[in-house]
C-alpha cells in the first residue's frame, strides 16, 4: 500500500468547490486526511497537525501550492464531497492493497452500534453500522449504515455489493444466516462460514443430524475437527 496509489484512486474525485475560491488541491486534502486517520487522527485539528509534521514527505507526491490546509478547510471540504463516492474510492484502494498480498483473505462482517451516537435532545437514535473487516490486514474494507427502521439483514447485501470478495472466506454471525446472503456471497466467488442457531428450525435440525451421523454417533466414519469443553463464562459448554 503506497501513498502514490492513493493519489491514483482519488485523482478523479469531483471537486464541489467554487473554482475562484480554491487554494488547495482536492487530491492534497483527500490524501492528507486519509493518511492522518490511518495514523490515528480523530479530528480536523489532528489532520492539520499531521500534515504539518509530515509536510516534507507529503511534498514528494502532492502539489501543496499553499502549504498544508487548515483544519477548517478539511472540515468544509468533507462537508461538501459526496460520501458514497469517497467510500467507493477508498474501498477500491483498500481492496487493491488486499489483492496485492496474494493470500486468501478472511473477511469478517459484523454489525456494531457506535458508542454515544444517540442524541435524546434531537430524538436521534444510536448509529448502527455493518462493517467488513479484513482479519489478516486489520483493515476495514467497507461499511454500511443500518437504516433506522431496518436491520442487518438488509444492510449486509448492500455492503457485499460494494466489495470485491472473490476467493475470500466471509464470516458472519447468526443474523447473516439467510439464503439470500449466502447466495450473494457465492455469486461473488467467495466461500462463507456462518453461525447457525436453533431459530433456523429445519436447517438447524438437518445440520445437527448430519453431524451426529457422520462424526459423533457410534460407528461414524469421520471424526470432529474440534471437540472441547469451555467453562470460561461461568458455565460448562462443549464445543464441537
Amino acid at each position: 500500500m503506497t501513498a502514490e496509489s492513493l493519489v491514483g484512486h482519488f485523482s478523479d474525485l469531483e471537486d464541489p468547490r467554487c473554482l475562484g475560491k480554491i487554494e488547495h488541491h482536492l487530491i492534497d486534502i483527500m490524501v492528507i486526511a486519509v493518511c492522518a486517520v490511518i495514523a490515528g487522527a480523530e479530528s480536523w485539528q489532528d489532520m492539520e497537525l499531521y500534515g504539518q509534521d509530515k509536510s516534507d514527505w507529503l511534498s514528494r507526491f502532492l502539489g501543496l501550492p499553499n502549504g498544508i490546509p487548515s483544519h477548517d478547510t478539511f472540515r468544509r471540504v468533507f462537508m461538501l464531497i459526496d460520501p458514497e463516492t469517497f467510500e467507493q474510492r477508498f474501498t477500491a484502494w483498500t481492496q487493491d492493497f488486499s489483492a496485492a498480498q496474494g493470500d486468501q483473505e478472511v473477511v469478517a462482517i459484523d454489525g456494531k452500534t457506535v458508542r454515544r451516537s444517540f442524541d435524546r435532545s434531537r430524538n436521534q437514535g444510536p448509529l448502527h453500522i455493518v462493517s467488513a473487516w479484513s482479519c489478516d490486514r486489520r483493515l476495514v474494507l467497507g461499511q454500511r449504515q443500518v437504516a433506522e427502521k431496518s436491520n442487518e439483514i438488509t444492510a449486509i447485501p448492500e455492503l457485499l455489493d460494494t466489495l470485491d470478495i472473490k476467493d475470500t472466506i466471509v464470516t458472519l454471525d447468526a443474523m447473516g444466516c439467510q439464503k439470500t446472503i449466502a447466495s450473494k456471497i457465492l455469486q461473488k466467488g467467495a466461500d462463507y462460514l456462518i453461525t447457525l442457531k436453533a431459530n433456523q428450525g429445519r436447517m438447524f435440525k438437518a445440520v445437527q443430524e448430519y453431524c451426529a451421523e457422520t462424526c459423533f454417533e457410534r460407528g461414524a466414519t469421520n471424526r470432529p475437527a474440534c471437540d472441547a469443553f469451555d467453562e470460561s463464562h461461568g458455565r460448562l459448554v462443549r464445543r464441537r
